[in-house]
């Protein structure tokens, strides 16, 4: 509400000193804060600045070493060394159709052994570790199957029982067909021609090869 002075009146009280300026506005013009000085109050975002990492130190690069492979070595060094020590005793039996004699063949594989044991126990020294299988899809949670096991279990001891009595080749025929049918093959007629294929072979392979007679049993004088 504006007021206006009376005639030979005084005119209106002004703004006192605890007020400030009146400000009129002019047509035309924004109102409001004036832009420039946002602009110079804004805020600036400070730059990225990535977290400092902790060196890595040579310890904990390092894998850990697996103590108990030194077992595995010391087990192979003590079969070197038993296997030399029982070639050593062995007597000179030398004859025409073995020149060397059954020494040199058993110490040659207990220096083998004792060589792998000291290769071995170096690289586990060295922090070497075995890989783990990748190929293998097994489920250490899986029960064991004990139908199958006790199947080949029984193939084995009818082969073991029937061989002196029937023959490799009849029990061995047994032996294969019933390994294969333990573990889940169905093709029986083509089973059974295989194995008395394999059962064959080996029992010639043996006879003539290797001059070793497998029991032939009921087929004496056929085979």
């Amino acid at each position: 509400m504006t007021t206006r002075p009376e005639p030979g009146g005084d005119p209106p009280p002004g703004p006192g000193p605890g007020t400030g300026p009146v400000t009129v506005p002019v047509p035309g013009q924004p109102t409001g804060p004036d832009p420039t000085a946002s602009d110079a109050t804004a805020t600036v975002p400070a730059p990225d600045v990535e977290p400092a990492t902790e060196p890595v130190s040579a310890t904990a690069a390092t894998p850990p070493r697996d103590r108990a492979q030194y077992a595995v070595c010391a087990f192979l060094a003590m079969v070197g060394v038993l296997v030399i020590i029982d070639a050593a005793r062995t007597g000179h039996a030398i004859s025409a159709a073995d020149a060397i004699g059954p020494k040199p063949v058993p110490i040659l594989l207990g220096v083998l052994l004792l060589l792998v044991a000291t290769i071995y126990t170096v690289d586990v020294a060295r922090g070497g570790t075995g890989e783990p299988e990748a190929g293998e899809d097994v489920d250490p949670t899986t029960p064991i199957d004990w139908r199958t096991v006790l199947l080949l279990i029984g193939a084995f001891g009818v082969n073991a029982v029937l061989i002196d009595r029937l023959g490799w080749v009849i029990s061995g025929t047994l032996l294969f067909w019933g390994s294969a049918f333990a573990l889940g093959n169905r093709h029986h007629v083509r089973n059974l021609l295989i194995a008395v294929a394999l059962s064959l072979a080996t029992f010639y392979t043996f006879a003539i090869g290797l001059g070793v007679n497998l029991p032939a049993g009921v087929l004496q004088g056929i085979l």
